[in-house]
């Protein structure tokens, strides 16, 4: 557990920068060179290979070198983990809200005196 903990912090801590959510983005249209990767961005060469190489670490991003040539793939398996704790962390949130909603609406209902209808009632009735 703690490797995954360790997997999907470099996820998140890679998906923090915009320049690599733009080359997760732009790899997500197909596979592209260092070279063409590089071109949107204002930035030398080796500032970007470092942004590769984070991204290459946290698992999102494989490249392989064909000559001169560096080659970048998106490596959607990564981003398994992060789904996966989203979701977790959805079914926490939705069952907190839930019981939330249930206590308010206890309140209300407590609030409200016997055979007196509520505001919200009386709105319709008037419409």
């Amino acid at each position: 557990m703690a490797n995954q903990l360790s997997r999907l912090d470099q996820v998140f801590a890679a998906l923090a920068d915009p320049t690599r959510r733009a080359i997760v983005m732009r790899l997500c249209a197909g596979e592209a060179s260092v070279g063409e990767l590089a071109d949107p961005f204002d930035m030398a060469l080796p500032s970007l290979m470092k942004h590769i190489h984070v991204l290459e670490t946290s698992g999102l991003v494989q490249s392989e070198k064909s000559g001169r040539v560096r080659t970048c793939r998106l490596s959607p398996d990564a981003l398994l983990g992060a789904e996966d704790w989203f979701q977790q962390q959805r079914a926490i949130w939705e069952a907190r809200l839930d019981r939330f909603e249930a206590y308010v609406m206890k309140l209300k209902k407590e609030r409200e005196p016997a055979g007196k209808p509520s505001r919200t009632r009386e709105r319709k009735g008037t419409k």
